[in-house]
């Protein structure tokens, strides 16, 4: 297999999050199991912000936390880590993190 074969190419998550917000919270911890396990890019933005707004209008997030994978909408609200893994499981190209020994 070459170089090329082998490469992984993270996952790109996008959290939207508030302040004061214990879904986020739970989200983060989902994200960060996953990432033990799977190559995730992960980039938190303040839904208050105006990057925030943009990307909550464009996704149709209602409420904190928000969630898009690979730029398009996931999720919002509770965020289901069977249903992430099922879906990063079906994303092209996607790979276990391989674990140096």
């Amino acid at each position: 297999m070459s170089g090329a074969d082998s490469a992984v190419v993270p996952a790109r998550i996008t959290l939207l999050t508030q302040p004061d917000c214990s879904l986020c919270e739970h989200a983060k911890e989902v994200l960060d199991r996953v990432g033990a396990d799977l190559a995730l890019r992960i980039d938190t933005v303040d839904l208050t912000s105006a990057e925030g707004q943009r990307l909550a209008a464009y996704a149709h997030v209602v409420f904190a936390p928000g969630v898009l994978l690979d730029g398009a909408p996931f999720s919002h609200g509770r965020l289901s880590e069977r249903r992430l893994r099922k879906a990063l499981r079906g994303r092209a190209g996607a790979r276990p993190m391989q674990v140096e020994r």
